[in-house]
């Protein structure tokens, strides 16, 4: 069994991991350099993960573990938590696991549309396809995280740290409380749609 010691450096290296894997991706993030950011040695890491892959699978777990705890309880009572510090960073770990092809990572996104098409089933929003209504909303709030740095750059502040993501954020919403298209413009565009789909793709 690990002493507390063990745990605390294991919690370490895997908070150290999942900082730099954000930033350079798992190609770019090497042992040494996760293990000097945890303060531990190589030697240590190994002992606890076997290889920079099984820290990257450690990672994916706890990352899938945390935010998915965060979407049950927004789901459960909506309302914005306090913005945690670890919590950007896990969503940035997460996108560039997306962009890497992590598995685990592929996993999340899924359950996050899943949790997205269980919320527009139990509201009253009138949606001719909840499922692609989800997943093509997951894509779209995810795009600013994968855009994240040119984000930063046009609006002058860095949208990883807790005052860009609340601007960033607050755009979002003013985006998404303002109709873009009249009800007949959509009806319009709808049937235009139609014509691009075979009966088979038809909801």
């Amino acid at each position: 069994m690990s002493s507390p010691n063990d745990l605390t450096a294991r919690a370490r290296i895997r908070d150290a991991a999942i900082e730099l894997f954000a930033d350079r991706g798992i190609d770019g993030a090497t042992v040494r350099d996760i293990a000097m950011k945890a303060g531990v040695s190589s030697g240590l890491l190994r002992h606890h993960f076997g290889s920079k892959e099984g820290l990257r699978d450690a990672c994916d777990e706890f990352v899938v573990s945390e935010l998915t705890g965060v979407q049950t309880r927004f789901l459960e009572f909506p309302s914005l938590e306090r913005i945690q510090p670890e919590w950007l960073r896990m969503q940035r770990y997460l996108i560039r696991s997306l962009v890497d092809g992590s598995p685990t990572a592929q996993v999340l996104f899924d359950r996050l549309v899943d949790y997205g098409e269980q919320w527009v089933r139990s509201t009253d929003l009138k949606v001719a396809d909840p499922r692609a209504y989800s997943a093509v909303l997951c894509v779209m709030k995810m795009s600013m995280f994968t855009m994240g740095e040119q984000l930063s750059r046009v609006l002058g502040v860095n949208t990883a740290e807790p005052a860009g993501w609340a601007r960033m954020l607050s755009a979002s919403l003013e985006i998404f409380s303002h109709a873009l298209v009249t009800p007949e413009q959509a009806e319009q565009l709808r049937g235009a749609l139609a014509r691009f789909q075979t009966p088979e793709e038809q909801p």
